[in-house]
Parts: C-alpha cells; structure tokens; sequence
C-alpha cells in the first residue's frame, strides 16, 4: 500500500470515528436533560476531533518508530484534553472565567515548541517537559492564590483542581519520555545501522 493510499485510509477511520463519538452526545440529548448540546458546540467538538486525529496521522503516517507514534498520541490526547476541559466547564473556575485563557497559551507553547523543533523527538522531548512544567508553575500560583484568599475557595475545588492538574502534567510527561526514548532509539540506529 503506498503513502497516499495509507493516508487516504487512516483520514476516512478518522472521519469515521468522529462521526462515531458525535453520535455519543447526540443520542445522550435523547434520554437525557443532562445533556445540552447546541449545534455549535457538535461544529467545535467534531474540529477539534478531527483535526486532532488528523494531525496524528499526517505526523506518523511516514514514521516506524512506535515509540514516536506513542508521545505523539499522548501530546495529542493531552491536549485535546485540556482544551476540551477547558472549553466545556473551565479549569479555574467556570469556562466563563477569563484567566482559563493561560491554558491555549500553553497550547500555543506546545505548537511553537513542535514548529521550532521541526517536530524531530529530542526537541519534542523538551517541548512535552516545559509544558508539564508550566502546568506546575500554574498550579502552585493557584494554590498560593487559594491560601491567600481563602474565602473563594474550598478544599475540594482545590483538591479537584490538584487532580486535574496532576492528570495533565502526567500525560505531558508521559508523552516528554516517550519522546525522549524514541531519540534514544534514533541515536542508536545512527551509530549501530545494520542493527535494524
């Protein structure tokens, strides 16, 4: 099977499960109240599947490191995670409040860290670890915040937020370490070829 075919492939199984994970929501409306999705928000949450699912097949559809394939599925999922976090109940408070905004911004970092690094796993590497360390950062500005202002808020908001941060700086971490030993996978295969 050649590249094109293989993309052409993989791109219709994306498609496919988006469609699939948007039926999800969309039969939930109909037994339930609880669930209140808004013709924009099926539109935001099939991009950002797609696009999601998209990204990970035009970066691995020529690669043969698993190890590389696996830290961009995490870099991938954490992301799409964290903004969908974000978008459907907010992380510091409600999805209404401003300061959630800091959260594309470390997207943002995530995306220029790939660009810079010509998406190449040392660079990645790097990329994954300052986003779980600014995720850190945040996190204990919070907390200072919290102790410091006490009144707004409580000791299980802080323990979920603590959770929810926890979470994120796994996965991006997890996802620093894969692509860490996907380059010391690569930096093998330089110096000892014939052991393919």
């Amino acid at each position: 099977m050649n590249t094109d075919s293989k993309f052409l492939k993989s791109t219709i199984i994306v498609a496919v499960a988006t469609i699939l994970l948007l039926l999800i929501p969309l039969l939930a409306m109909q037994f339930s109240s609880g669930v209140d999705w808004s013709l924009f928000d099926f539109i935001v949450a099939g991009f950002l599947l797609f696009g999601t699912g998209l990204t990970y097949v035009l970066l691995t559809t020529k690669v043969k490191n698993g190890t590389y394939k696996a830290g961009i599925a995490f870099g991938l999922f954490a992301g799409l995670f964290l903004i969908w976090a974000n978008l459907a109940v907010g992380i510091i408070g409600s999805e209404d409040n401003p300061v959630n905004i800091i959260y594309y911004g470390v997207i943002g970092i995530g995306i220029l860290g790939a660009v810079i690094s010509r998406f190449k796993s040392r660079g990645l590497s790097l990329t994954m670890f300052v986003i779980a360390l600014i995720l850190l950062l945040i996190t204990a500005i919070v907390l200072i915040y919290a102790w410091t202002q006490s009144a707004d808020f409580r000791t299980n908001e802080l323990m979920a937020y603590i959770g929810v941060h926890g979470l994120f700086i796994f996965l991006f971490s997890i996802s620093g370490v894969l692509f860490r030993q996907a380059a010391q996978d690569e930096d093998g295969l330089k110096k000892f070829p014939d052991s393919r």
